[in-house]
């Protein structure tokens, strides 16, 4: 029960058209839904209504991330963890938020507002669900098959880290500590993915990336192709992590904000014990090819 995985994350941009551009014709999302401020997509392989809601606003930024939890009364079973904890929580019913019904919001240690929801409206996967093809045909860009996990900054990444695992459920599968054993980085799960959700020291509040899943090496190395070929600015790669074991692009979207693809990389065991990564070997733990840091690699919307 609790957490299963990422359902959604929504960012702020300042220019609708042209994300929406972007996310569709780079990425190869579809376009579900729009009202008066924001638009709706999703990959091809997911059947929720949508894993990235794009709000217009006067700056560009993080609003919020959405996961997904098992069971109805797990909602009402977290609300009363997290307000234990000392956050206040509120309630969003069914009908106030684009394709899902009843879910939680409350602000985490780190300043992220976090949402939590069971109830989300199906549409469908683009090939279907009865004898369906392992691929789809005419999506253009990198199109992913699903969007995969976030990464949040904090000024405090133990307590922040600590809110996540003692009162929501996720589980520590990597750490990053100082020469003063603090952790400077963490990578949780819920869905037996190398992470869910990862938390980097930083401003609170901040969005350090969200990533797509892609299914193979081959399509990573396709993905850097059609990101060159439409000008896009790559941060670093394509490479590999050390912390997870990934291989990886990261680049920035026409407004700024980091996306990443993502393949590869361990599943862990429900006893799998946490990797440690210490500051001395920070550029082989997060480039491991590379063995070192860019200088845009810590920036951050806020």
């Amino acid at each position: 029960m609790g957490i299963l995985r990422l359902s959604h994350v929504d960012v702020t941009v300042v220019d609708l058209d042209l994300a929406v551009a972007y996310y569709t014709e780079v990425i190869g999302m579809l376009v579900v839904e729009r009202d008066e401020n924001s638009v709706y997509l999703k990959c091809w392989d997911e059947p929720d209504h949508h894993s990235l809601r794009l709000v217009y606003a006067p700056r560009t930024g993080m609003e919020q991330m959405s996961f997904k939890v098992e069971k109805e009364d797990d909602l009402s079973n977290l609300e009363n963890a997290v307000a234990k904890y000392g956050f206040p929580v509120s309630r969003v019913s069914k009908g106030e938020s684009v394709g899902q019904g009843e879910s939680i919001r409350f602000e985490t240690p780190s300043g992220h507002v976090m949402e939590l929801v069971h109830d989300i409206e199906r549409v469908g996967r683009l090939n279907g669900s009865i004898n369906p093809k392992p691929f789809v045909e005419g999506v253009p860009g990198i199109a992913p098959p699903r969007m995969d996990h976030i990464l949040v900054t904090a000024e405090e990444v133990s307590e922040a880290s600590k809110f996540y695992m003692d009162v929501l459920g996720f589980r520590l599968t990597e750490q990053l500590l100082d020469g003063d054993g603090h952790q400077v980085a963490t990578w949780m799960e819920r869905s037996h993915s190398p992470h869910d959700l990862a938390v980097v020291s930083g401003p609170n509040g901040g969005l350090h990336h969200f990533a797509y899943w892609l299914d193979d090496w081959d399509h990573v190395r396709k993905s850097a192709d059609i990101l060159a070929y439409n000008g896009i600015s790559i941060d670093v790669g394509p490479t590999r992590h050390g912390i997870t074991r990934g291989n990886t692009i990261y680049f920035f979207d026409p407004l700024g904000t980091r996306n990443e693809v993502f393949t590869g990389g361990y599943r862990p065991d429900p006893d799998f014990p946490t990797i440690t990564w210490t500051e001395d070997n920070i550029g082989r733990a997060v480039f491991y090819y590379e063995g070192e840091l860019n200088n845009r690699f810590m920036k951050v919307h806020t």
